[in-house]
């Protein structure tokens, strides 16, 4: 395939004429006239004084620091020069407070200079989390090929990272794998397109389609946030709210045609980009997350799709990737939104030797602990501890048939009576419904069901995020002191008994 030099990239991605180079002439290390006239070569067949070009443009009017590598100048290769020239610019960018958009492409080290050059990505990791301890986004390209110190590096730390299609990504070179182990890769470990199935990056994306995502997210990232007070049109208000028995709410919400995660991202978001998996070769989809943007508000939604779970239960692996989520969130400053809609976690041998109980444990620390405002939906059904995971928060809103039991009516039946004939009894037994958690102090307001959220999944779905909106708004004019101070008092004092509380 041909290799997309790194002027191409930033001529594609960046608006017309905006470009504006940092780079001074590089210091390179004296090492005899053998590599001197290796470097004057590259010199003259690239086109580009080293292997790494910086400088800032704008991204739809916003100014951004870029760094792109240069396959063309050595392989690519990073050396002394190099390093240096990457890592003033990322600590440029953190000083200026700018995103940094960077385009790997590299066999890695510079072998002509040894252990010294390798050594030289240690400053190179440690100025990248500089830059993201401020703050600031860091979006990656990788481009054909990327391999070894650079992908251990600067390559694998991006907040959002996809590929070129059909890139070469790997840590190893294939040739030196052929040569120290005596045989290839099997074909397609390092493609760009498996490393995105299997969650090791985000996504593939090709060269005309960096730009628009690059300014998406972006505008995700760096958008004010300001949610409206204003109610979503059309909604009804509590004071509509009806007993439904606990049994009508968990039909409803088994309802092939009740909206979901995916309903309430297409009815409502204005931009959502997914990100995929764990980042650590780890990827399960009945785990939807990504950098969200709705009306007056920009998020890190990380929510369970009731659509995947009908062919796959939640796994420990789909936890791993929450707690990616939160972790992102933390470090960009933005919100988490978690919506819950699950049958229950996956209670198999795999679950079990997966480490279930232990992601659970730690997606409530991680939630309990985090310093920005967090939200969370109750969607549908809230099943055990899958559920449980998601649920910590600021504040917590629930669909009017939405519920969360310890597990399944019918099996709360077969503990108690040995037969799951007695659901409906559990269910009502157990305070399972919307009302029961609003009393309970689990739940802060129930999203109306007009009369059932599949009859009008486009205005339900805009009360959902209407009121998500509003809670945010409460929150962000909140310290990180004060809602942490309150998200413990909230659940150290939660009520075991439902109080008299009216419901509207």
């Amino acid at each position: 395939m041909r290799r997309l030099p790194a002027r191409d990239v930033l001529d594609t991605v960046l608006d017309p004429g905006s470009f504006t180079s940092w780079d001074v002439d590089p210091r390179q290390p004296d090492l005899g006239e053998e590599y001197a006239a290796q470097l004057a070569a590259a010199r003259e067949r690239s086109g580009v004084d080293e292997a790494v070009i910086t400088g800032e443009g704008r991204l739809d009017g916003r100014r951004v620091a870029v760094a792109a590598g240069e396959f063309g100048f050595l392989a690519g290769s990073m050396g002394a020069a190099a390093s240096e020239r990457l890592t003033l610019a990322f600590e440029r960018a953190t000083r200026e407070g700018l995103p940094f958009l960077a385009s790997p492409s590299s066999g890695g080290t510079r072998m002509q200079e040894g252990t010294p050059a390798f050594l030289q990505m240690v400053k190179i990791g440690q100025a990248v989390m500089a830059h993201r301890r401020a703050g600031l986004p860091y979006l990656v390209y990788l481009r054909d090929p990327t391999t070894g110190g650079v992908l251990a590096s600067w390559g694998s730390l991006g907040h959002l990272t996809v590929a070129e299609p059909g890139a070469l990504i790997g840590f190893l070179g294939p040739r030196v794998r052929e040569v120290i182990h005596g045989q290839p890769f099997p074909e397609g470990v390092q493609v760009a397109e498996n490393l995105a199935r299997r969650g090791v990056i985000d996504g593939v994306v090709p060269l005309e389609g960096l730009r628009p995502l690059a300014v998406a997210a972006l505008e995700v990232l760096m958008a004010p946030q300001a949610p409206s007070p204003t109610p979503a049109p059309g909604d009804p208000g509590e004071d509509r709210l009806v007993e439904r028995h606990a049994w009508a709410s968990v039909q409803a919400t088994r309802r092939p045609d009740r909206p979901g995660l995916r309903e309430l991202l297409r009815h409502t978001a204005e931009t959502f980009i997914p990100l995929r998996g764990t980042g650590s070769g780890e990827s399960d989809l009945t785990v939807i997350f990504g950098l969200a943007r709705f009306p007056g508000f920009s998020c890190v939604l990380v929510g369970q799709d009731r659509r995947a779970q009908q062919d796959a239960y939640l796994g420990p692996g789909a936890l791993r990737v929450a707690q990616r989520g939160f972790q992102l969130a933390e470090e960009l400053g933005l919100p988490v939104v978690t919506v819950i809609d699950t049958p229950g976690a996956d209670l198999s041998p795999e679950g079990e030797q997966g480490g279930m109980a232990g992601e659970i444990a730690r997606c409530l620390g991680a939630l309990a602990t985090v310093r920005v405002p967090v939200v969370s939906i109750v969607l549908g059904e809230g099943t055990g501890g899958g559920a449980l995971a998601l649920m910590p928060a600021d504040r917590t809103i629930c669909a009017e048939n939405g519920w969360i039991a310890p597990l399944p009516p019918e099996g709360a039946s077969a503990i108690v009576h040995r037969t799951g004939d007695r659901a409906p009894d559990m269910a009502e037994l157990h305070r399972i419904r919307a009302i029961d958690l609003l009393r309970l102090g689990a739940v802060d307001e129930i999203v109306p069901e007009v009369p059932d959220a599949a009859d009008e999944p486009e205005d339900f779905c805009a009360r959902v995020v209407a009121a998500t909106g509003r809670h945010l708004g409460d929150l962000l004019q909140q310290s990180g002191d004060d809602r942490l101070a309150q998200r413990h008092v909230r659940y150290r004092e939660m009520r075991w008994e439902a109080s008299d509380q009216p419901i509207a």
